[in-house]
């Protein structure tokens, strides 16, 4: 038998869910900050490998004596197809930004919540009311006011970016779901296994071998990474999809602070107005939670 899902009624799953979501989401910046340094001396590739490899090292790390024990799923072969979308979905994201504008690729991202919030009643049987549809809405007019993308939005290249977005909704999704069968360390495990095995094999060919510097912060963005999945998985199993998904939005306010702290790229006042609309939307689902769980 299956193991129930985690309950959702009680006010402090809600919550909780918002914070570790939040969580995520600093952690993301500081990854994103962090590939964007070494991506100006390393090819984006070996960057991704990087990533997963050191998610699997440190993990490795951490559970090498309780590997076996950890890796017992309810669900395998669902872990294993979760692993192989977020391995599909980082090929789609780096194909995305070689094909269209960063802005464009950012407001079309965004779509995610959206999509998840659409697919959570039929393939998670989650409620989803229209306070919650509001906070995605808003939330996604804050991100377009921020990224102000242009009509090349349009073209046939934006049909890559629309794929990847619908492929990552559907892997947070798969995330929710998962946690009602494994417990989070499980799902940790599993996550970057498939990702990481691909790019093994894609990495000769595009190879520069790091520096000193280079090898610390792929071993950073591999920690950070591993942080910031475990804070979604939690996330996911503390709180309903559509409930969590809109903070997400919150993503842009950290990077446009890191952004301006590492880069000195200072931000102009239609991304401010887009930031506080965003974090606005986020306050307001957050004191509904609190009322109502």
């Amino acid at each position: 038998m299956s193991a129930q899902p985690t309950s959702t009624n009680r006010p402090s799953d809600s919550r909780r869910g918002i914070l570790w979501i939040v969580l995520s989401t600093i952690l993301l910046a500081l990854v994103n900050v962090t590939v964007k340094v070494l991506t100006e001396d390393y090819p984006v590739i070996e960057v991704a490998w990087a990533r997963l490899t050191f998610n699997v090292l440190f993990l490795i790390v951490l559970f090498h004596r309780k590997l076996p024990t950890v890796m017992k799923s309810a669900r395998p072969g669902r872990q294993i197809m979760r692993s192989l979308l977020m391995g599909v979905v980082t090929v789609f994201i780096f194909t995305s930004l070689y094909l269209v504008p960063l802005a464009n690729f950012t407001a079309l991202m965004f779509l995610a919540p959206i999509i998840v919030t659409a697919l959570s009643m039929p393939l998670l049987g989650e409620r989803v009311g229209p306070h919650r549809w509001a906070a995605v809405l808003v939330g996604f007019i804050g991100a377009l006011i921020i990224a102000r993308p242009d009509f090349s939005v349009l073209q046939p290249a934006a049909i890559v970016p629309l794929v990847t977005a619908t492929l990552l909704a559907l892997y947070y999704i798969s995330t929710r779901w998962i946690s009602r069968v494994d417990g989070a360390m499980t799902t940790l495990v599993y996550t970057p296994l498939v990702g990481a095995g691909l790019f093994s094999v894609a990495v000769p060919f595009v190879w520069v071998t790091p520096d000193l510097d280079g090898w610390l912060l792929m071993a950073a963005i591999g920690l950070l990474g591993l942080g910031a999945h475990f804070a979604l998985i939690k996330a996911f199993e503390a709180a309903p999809a559509a409930t969590v998904t809109p903070f997400n939005y919150l993503g842009l306010v950290w990077a446009t602070v890191l952004g301006f702290t590492v880069f000195s790229h200072l931000p102009d006042g239609w991304t401010l107005l887009g930031a506080a609309i965003i974090v606005a939307g986020g306050f307001y689902i957050f004191h509904r939670e609190q009322r109502h769980g």
